[in-house]
Order: structure tokens, then sequence, then C-alpha cells
């Protein structure tokens, strides 16, 4: 089978099926989509066949793969966590999910989570317990930061549901629960935030420190929320034979906010980026072959129909 971002996909018809958008390369942006208008909350019926919509787009350095899910629809989406670490295939498959975004970030060598993970109002995963984090002494001039990264969030404010991306030790809206929450960082949009949550620092006028190799081009993983609060999954895949190839973060930002979004937050990136969606996966990193890595991962978003 070959991979998905080398197809050709179009003509999709009712249900679940691929509908991939290959968008000329003559050019490093993406043609303009049109604008997303705020609209009153659908029908019941109408809300039914709001359907999830995946595009493809094939950029000079990289491909992208979107996932975007209306919020007035049949699906949800929720953060899972593995007892080991697995790809989001294999998550996907065992949760029964549609779909499945690689998460937040973790230590590969204990397999513990870095990042804060809150599913059906139960914290889940603490990076406090985290000892190869909480002890290691290069990180101990940043702790309180990366302790308060950027989150997606998911209240329940009386009988609506609504998306957020805060930082963790920011307040609940009054009227609201937190349901579930998944950590990342930083936070794209409306502002790229790496040095706020101690992803960058900077000595006498020059980095010192870039975790993510925010600067260059890599295979990403990012979340949005856009203007019509539908949730975009965003991950950005290096073309093959080319291991420098993908997109900095403020080109995926910009990337972003052509597509509508106005909040948005970086996931774990690298040979951590990985989308599943109905039965297909996509990888976001390549070895010096031009083959793709594939890199079992803590936690993932899912999207699953409703119960």
């Amino acid at each position: 089978m070959k991979p998905i971002w080398l197809m050709s996909l179009a003509g999709i018809g009712l249900g679940l099926m691929w509908f991939a958008i290959a968008h000329s390369s003559r050019s490093s942006s993406p043609s303009q989509p049109s604008p997303i208008n705020s609209a009153p909350t659908p029908t019941p019926a109408a809300a039914s066949l709001a359907r999830l919509e995946y595009k493809s787009y094939a950029l000079p350095d990289s491909t992208v793969h979107t996932l975007t899910i209306p919020l007035h629809s049949r699906y949800e989406v929720t953060p899972a966590l593995s007892d080991t670490v697995e790809t989001p295939a294999v998550i996907a498959r065992r949760e029964g999910a549609i779909a499945a975004l690689n998460g937040g970030f973790f230590d590969p060598e204990n397999q513990k989570s870095t990042a804060y993970i809150v599913l059906n109002g139960q914290q889940v995963a603490d990076p406090t317990q985290n000892e190869r984090l909480m002890s290691n002494p290069d990180l101990a001039p940043y702790l309180d930061k990366i302790l308060n990264r950027s989150e997606f969030r998911q209240y329940q404010c009386g009988d609506r549901r609504q998306y957020a991306i805060a930082l963790h030790r920011a307040a609940i809206p009054t009227d609201c629960e937190l349901i579930n929450a998944l950590g990342g960082g930083s936070r794209l949009l409306p502002a790229i935030t790496v040095q706020e949550e101690g992803f960058v620092a900077y000595a006498n006028g020059t980095i010192s420190r870039d975790a993510l190799g925010s600067r260059q081009p890599n295979a990403r993983t990012a979340i949005g929320i856009t203007r019509d609060h539908s949730i975009l999954w965003v991950m950005v895949a290096q073309k093959p034979k080319d291991a420098a190839s993908g997109m900095t973060l403020q080109a995926l930002a910009d990337f972003m906010k052509t597509l509508g979004v106005e909040q948005a937050m970086n996931l774990d990136g690298g040979s951590s980026s990985s989308l599943y969606y109905d039965g297909k996966s996509a990888y976001g990193k390549v070895d010096e072959a031009g083959k793709p890595l594939i890199r079992p991962v803590k936690s993932v978003l899912l999207v699953k129909m409703k119960s």
C-alpha cells in the first residue's frame, strides 16, 4: 500500500472517506481558502450531517495533512494515554476511534509523560511524577515554565461543550467544568510563546536553548481552533529523501492562520508526528533514505463517534 501522502484522492461520497486537495507547489504558501464564517448552532438533523474533512496540501518543502472536526457534529475529540508507548494507529484501533493524532511530550527512556493530561475530569498524567524531568539539573531553571505550558482544553459549560487553548494554571471559566485536557506547547496562535513556555532561552542576545528546534524545518504536529469553533488537526510531513524539509514553528503558525485558525498549539513533533484516519497512517519524519520514521508515543488525541 502506498503512503497516503503520495495518493491523489478525490470524489468523496457519503461516509468517512479521504478527501485530498493537492495544492500547486508553484508557491511556498497554499491558496487562501474560503473564509469560515460563524453560524448559529445547527439543528440536530443538520449537526448529524456535519462530517470530518481531511485535506492534503502539497507544498515545496512539506506535505501537510489536516483533519477538521466540526464543533456541532456527531464526533468528539478526546485524549488517550497509553500504559507504555504505542503508535497512534494502535491506540485508535483499540479505542474504536476514527482518527488519532500524536499528542504531548514524553520521556522515551522511562515512557512517562512530561505533560499534564485530564480525561473525563480526572488527571491521568502529571509531569511532576516524572523523576527524570523533575531531577534533571539542566532543566531546573525552566521547570516553572515547563509545568505551566499550554494545553488543549475541553470544558462543559451547562449544556455546551467549549474548546480552548490555555496555560495549565489558567483559571477555568465561571460555570464551566474541565472535562479533558492534553498538554503540549508552545502556543502558536494568536502568538508564538516559545520563550514564555521554556522551550527557548537567550544568553547575551543569542539563543542558548531551543528544545524544539523552532527555527529549523522539521516534521510538526499541531491542533487549532477555527473562527467557527471547529477543531483542526495538522500534521506536517517531510518530503521523501529530504530530512531537512518540513516547517519551522513560525511557518506552521502562518499556514494555520490561512485556514481560519485563531487559537493553535504545537504538539510533540519530529519522529513522533503521525496522523491516523479512516484506517490509514501518515508519518512526518523521514530518514536519509526517505523512509518514514515510526515512533511509538505516550499520548494521542482521538476522534470518536459521540455515544
